[in-house]
């Protein structure tokens, strides 16, 4: 079962909202799917992205797979242990495995957000 107190996209990220702010990873199904992860590209802090275009990389021994901002913001922190342990998003998908800090503004766009329940529904009950 996902966190509770996350929202996630179709596209298996999860966010996690504080004061303005997003913090964005990966599910554990997702990372369960990609297998073991050897890198992961993330953008500079000061990037503008926009809810559902791709914000990074990926990449698995498997396969490289694009991650979709959920929201439309700035990036303002990004997870940069993950450039030496890309591991952590296979360890910790949910804790030190999380990606990048999103700001965002008064009613800026988002993707179709699901609670956990509406994802476990979508992946079949697997994942976590």
């Amino acid at each position: 079962m996902q966190p509770a107190d996350l929202q996630y996209t179709e596209e298996h990220e999860w966010i996690r909202s504080e004061d303005g702010r997003v913090t964005v990873g990966i599910t554990e199904y997702a990372q369960d799917a990609l297998g073991d992860i050897v890198y992961v590209q993330l953008p500079e802090i000061g990037t503008e992205v926009t809810a559902g275009d791709a914000l990074g990389e990926v990449e698995s021994t498997k396969s490289v797979s694009d991650i979709y901002s959920p929201v439309t913001g700035t990036v303002v922190a990004r997870n940069d242990d993950l450039a030496k342990s890309p591991e952590l998003v296979n360890s910790d998908p949910y804790g030190s495995g999380w990606m990048v800090v999103l700001e965002t503004a008064g009613g800026a766009a988002t993707v179709k957000l699901m609670d956990a329940q509406a994802y476990s529904d979508m992946v079949g009950g697997q994942g976590g």
